[in-house]
């Protein structure tokens, strides 16, 4: 009988001791998984055209990506309906990394609130890995409106209601919102035009048809450097170095504007949290190396590379903004 308790605790010892080594081996297993991460081609899939500045963001950042990582990221282009098919592709991945997309303003923060029914839900149907760079917009006015600033404009369209146009490349989009934005804190009526893309709105603005138009700043630059165009504010939250000169639509007199163009990185629902750790650290090293900083600021975006959590955040003030502007404008993708 002494020597039964003996017996007894060195059992529990064992046991313990082969627990304690079933749990290292899966925690190895845990961190290895995610080391070994990836073990083949990643595809990046983009809601949107050939060419256009996101597919052309993403190719920068996927080059770089495919540099560290040792396995090609293959950009895949899957447009239509305003963005909502590449990004429901991603909605409805497995979450192990291989299936990301880059993400923006309009499939994320303004697109979903245009439909009666959600096609999907962007904080709930997605992980979101990092928010990687935002630009601001240029508001401009054709040479011929005499308005030399924004309050200038402001009034020109309150002595006018009704008779004002804007253009912008179609309903529901980024450009399109920028100036339902507008015209619900300034208490304007102006009138919106749609096209097909910005591009087409230029001849008919220099033509004096359209008043009014938003868009980026490489788009934007001839036009305004010819004199064709005028810029009257930027739509972020402080100037653009490509256009010192030009204040802020807050600074410029209308408190409370802001509404930057952004593009985030995003994996299928309910990633794992080592995996998320993973990926989310090779897009931060990429996004924030000299030659992809670089490109970008030619581009006319700044990076941001943030955490999971902080672009999570981000997400759902800036969705419930632009959601209460959709409401407002009436604007319906159905």
């Amino acid at each position: 009988m002494k020597h039964f308790p003996v017996r007894i605790t060195s059992a529990v010892t064992v046991i313990s001791l082969a627990t304690l080594a079933t749990f290292a081996t899966l925690a190895t297993g845990v961190v290895r998984a995610a080391e070994n991460f990836p073990t083949k081609p990643v595809r990046l899939v983009v809601a949107f055209p050939i060419a256009g500045a996101t597919d052309i963001l993403a190719r920068h950042f996927a080059l770089k990506m495919s540099e560290q990582l040792g396995y090609q990221m293959i950009v895949d282009n899957r447009p239509g309906a305003g963005g909502t098919i590449g990004s429901k592709i991603v909605s409805g991945a497995i979450a192990d990394g291989y299936t990301l997309t880059m993400g923006t303003t309009s499939t994320h923060a303004i697109g979903p609130h245009l439909y009666s029914s959600k096609p999907y839900d962007p904080i709930n149907d997605f992980t979101a890995v990092t928010q990687m760079c935002v630009s601001p917009t240029v508001m401009m006015v054709a040479a011929q409106v005499p308005a030399k600033s924004l309050k200038e404009f402001i009034a020109l369209a309150k002595a006018q209601p009704g008779k004002l146009n804007f253009g912008s490349s179609g309903i529901g989009t980024q450009f399109h919102l920028s100036g339902e934005l507008l015209k619900l804190l300034a208490g304007i009526n102006i009138v919106h035009v749609p096209y097909k893309g910005t591009a087409l709105v230029y001849p008919d603005m220099i033509a004096g048809q359209i008043q009014m138009l938003f868009d980026v700043p490489p788009a934007a630059l001839p036009f305004i450097k010819q004199g064709r165009v005028r810029a009257l504010g930027i739509s972020g939250a402080k100037r653009t170095p490509v256009l010192p000169d030009t204040p802020t639509i807050a600074e410029a007199g209308l408190a409370g504007y802001e509404a930057d163009l952004w593009w985030g990185l995003f994996a299928p629902p309910k990633m794992a949290k080592e995996r998320l750790a993973r990926v989310h650290a090779e897009a931060a090293k990429a996004l924030t190396s000299p030659d992809v900083k670089e490109r970008y600021a030619g581009m006319g975006t700044d990076v941001v590379a943030s955490a999971p959590e902080a672009f999570t955040a981000f997400m759902k003030i800036d969705s419930a903004k632009w959601e209460k502007v959709v409401k407002a404008s009436g604007a319906r993708a159905d």
